[in-house]
């Protein structure tokens, strides 16, 4: 009787089933202006060590601030990046592959502030828990 109470039908046992156990699919969690144009960029340029600009074929522009971020973290510092993210940026961020974070936004009055955000963090010694930089003449992770 424990599986009647869980929902399963022993007459119908593909009823409701889950069939597919594991990470959702990875576009699902596109920032909107990156699904809208997937494939469709014309190119990027570097505006500073750190910020980029990408520009499709629609006109849209994406600009990313890319800062260092480290191999191991806490919850406490993903609950922080997370927070910068719902802030500034939708609550979108990617990670690369060299464990730096990126912030995307969809407005170029929006990097300023975020920016500003992220040089405002520091740990208890004195340095930037999150450096900007990572592209162009910059030191990367």
């Amino acid at each position: 009787m424990a599986f009647i109470s869980s929902g399963y039908n022993p007459d119908k046992p593909m009823e409701n089933r889950i069939t597919d156990i594991g990470p959702q699919k990875y576009d699902k969690f596109y920032p909107p202006i990156i699904a809208k144009n997937k494939g469709k960029w014309l190119y990027h340029e570097i505006l500073k060590p750190g910020v980029l600009v990408h520009v499709a074929e629609t006109g849209d522009e994406v600009y990313t601030v890319r800062c260092g971020g480290a191999r191991l973290m806490s919850v406490t510092h993903i609950r922080e990046i997370c927070e910068i993210a719902d802030k500034h940026c939708d609550g979108h961020l990617r990670f690369t592959t060299r464990n730096n974070i990126e912030f995307m936004v969809d407005d170029k009055a929006k990097v300023d502030p975020l920016i500003k955000d992220l040089e405002s963090r520091k740990l208890d010694g004195g340095s930037f828990k999150f450096p900007i930089g990572g592209t162009g003449a910059g030191v990367t992770n």
